[in-house]
């Protein structure tokens, strides 16, 4: 039996080795989530969940990390900034041509290795501990990494549910470490969004409901990367030229003036993925779609989801033949649920080109009354 001060020193070192190993910052909490499981479950017979089943799966272990790995005594939370140096700066979103992609997505995906560096964690504090039984979590299982973030001290839960840090803003990963190991806890972080509420008036869609509760069926996010099938007519116009998550809520958020850079190349943005064409997106094959995309978050969405994101995206783009020829084409080699929303798009560039031809026709005519009458 080892006393406090073995464990103090350990919780130390492990927080050292996180930074060693990468990461931004390390915390240490106990296991009991209780006080988050009427909201949980309230959230969840709502249907805010929207199809993502998986949530609804394995009962308290969500609340309880010591039902998920037996012996569980603390759970190591770990933050992994990713924000792409200059991605603050989004030009993308005022060019509806392009096409916008969440920031975490611009790089390598960050499972594998952020797992990877839990891992090397684990093993070095199987050096100092006999009988370690630890397990690394990297949005794998039924872990609620964001309140267990919370309890750890990495920062507090905001108005869009996301995990904020007074010095780091929100552009980070987590992930966590669960351990038999009666290590040190952290003092939890005050909240400090006070009366702000830009997160929730800047959302498209309105999915941020009330503060800190997020309805997942309106999330962009939700809609051009969980769901299945056909994106809601309802949403297509707001979804503007997002093709892959959204931004929005953590853009606006005044804490992220402070959100750092990372110095990880392989979250550096992949070439064509900063700023892409639209057009050009949309001609890719399958084949060059999953060779392009490989070892990036994108590929998980598939071929046939990609060219739905994007044919919303070019149906909300300014008026072109180019885009109504692309459209036009695609037909030939789509799936039905992609020609679904080819539809949808060329109905809204012809809608616009009657818009612009309207518009022509009083400028024409206003013109005319102004001109001299000749004999």
């Amino acid at each position: 039996m080892q006393d406090s001060a073995f464990y103090q020193q350990l919780a130390d070192k492990i927080k050292q080795w996180g930074k060693e190993l990468g990461f931004s910052d390390i915390g240490i909490c106990d296991t009991d989530l209780s006080s988050h499981e009427a909201a949980f479950e309230q959230w969840l017979a709502k249907g805010y969940h929207g199809s993502m089943d998986y949530m609804a799966r394995h009962g308290t272990m969500r609340y309880r990390s010591d039902e998920l790995l037996p012996g569980t005594l603390r759970v190591i939370s770990v933050r992994l900034d990713y924000l792409p140096p200059q991605a603050l700066i989004v030009s993308t979103m005022k060019n509806p041509t392009n096409g916008y992609i969440s920031r975490y997505a611009l790089g390598r995906d960050y499972h594998k290795m952020m797992r990877s560096r839990l891992k090397k964690l684990q093993q070095k504090i199987a050096t100092e501990v006999d009988g370690l039984i630890a397990r690394p979590f990297v949005d794998s299982a039924p872990v609620m990494e964001r309140p267990l973030a919370a309890k750890a001290g990495l920062g507090w839960v905001g108005k869009h549910s996301l995990i904020l840090n007074q010095q780091a803003g929100s552009f980070f990963f987590l992930g966590e470490l669960l351990v038999n190991v009666p290590l040190p806890v952290a003092t939890p972080v005050e909240e400090k969004c006070g009366s702000c509420v830009a997160c929730i008036k800047i959302c498209p869609t309105g999915a941020i409901v009330e503060p800190y509760v997020v309805d997942g069926r309106r999330c962009i996010s939700y809609l051009t990367i969980e769901k299945f099938g056909e994106i809601p007519v309802e949403f297509r116009k707001a979804i503007g030229n997002r093709i892959y998550g959204c931004d929005d809520c953590q853009l606006i958020c005044p804490w992220n003036k402070y959100a750092r850079s990372s110095s990880e190349d392989d979250f550096k943005p992949r070439k064509d993925l900063h700023s892409p064409q639209l057009l050009e997106l949309f001609s890719w094959s399958e084949e060059y779609f999953l060779k392009y995309t490989e070892g990036s978050s994108i590929r998980r969405i598939g071929h046939e989801r990609w060219l739905r994101n994007i044919a919303v995206a070019l149906g909300n783009a300014p008026h072109d033949l180019l885009i109504i020829k692309a459209l036009t084409d695609k037909k030939t080699t789509a799936s039905d649920l992609v020609n679904e929303h080819i539809d949808w798009a060329i109905a809204q560039q012809m809608e616009k080109n009657a818009k612009v031809s309207r518009k022509t026709l009083r400028l024409l005519n206003s013109v005319e009354r102004g001109m001299p009458q000749h004999s």
